[in-house]
């Protein structure tokens, strides 16, 4: 059976490639995977156990060490962290689809939240055996002035399979005011 995968995040240009790649699911007969893929690690504080010389007066127990409650603490707090993420993940593929809830109706669809990679990675790993692989033009990253995302010039170069690059909308192609 075909696959189609599309890569989604929280920009309005995931939405419009969602879209595109369920009608394009539907007429193909194939199956749709949606991927949401994030770094967690990335987004995560790293773990910090202040030094000797990071709190002046107050000596780490056991010979420098750190002690095993605050470390188990700390990590605690970072799994918290990350089943956080995860469930944002989730919801974020849940709202996507709920809002082209008609345009996927009939159609096969596999939810994949992709932790700890890449994102550009996660969605070349995933054209490999896929048919078709759909991105939006631009993601939420702070370069607003290119044409096309890290993401998609990344799929576009490496992808394994034909990938297919949705435009932005018209009124977020128009530059900038001159200041």
């Amino acid at each position: 059976m075909a696959r189609i995968v599309v890569g989604v995040d929280a920009s309005p240009g995931a939405l419009r490639a969602l879209s595109w790649a369920a009608d394009e699911a539907r007429l193909r007969l194939a199956t749709l995977q949606v991927v949401h893929a994030y770094h967690a690690q990335a987004l995560a504080a790293p773990l910090y156990f202040p030094s000797q010389e990071g709190l002046p007066g107050q000596a780490l127990a056991a010979g420098g060490r750190v002690p095993e409650e605050e470390m188990a603490e700390n990590l605690e707090q970072r799994a918290e962290f990350q089943d956080a993420v995860r469930r944002q993940a989730e919801d974020l593929l849940e709202g996507l689809l709920e809002e082209v809830g008609d345009v996927v109706e009939g159609v096969d669809v596999q939810r994949s939240v992709v932790e700890d990679r890449n994102p550009a990675e996660a969605l070349v790993e995933l054209s490999d055996g896929a048919d078709l692989l759909v991105v939006g033009s631009r993601g939420r990253g702070g370069f607003s002035s290119l044409l096309l995302g890290s993401v998609s010039h990344a799929a576009v170069l490496h992808a394994r399979c034909p990938v297919v690059v949705i435009p932005a909308a018209a009124q977020e192609r128009k530059p900038a005011a001159a200041r």
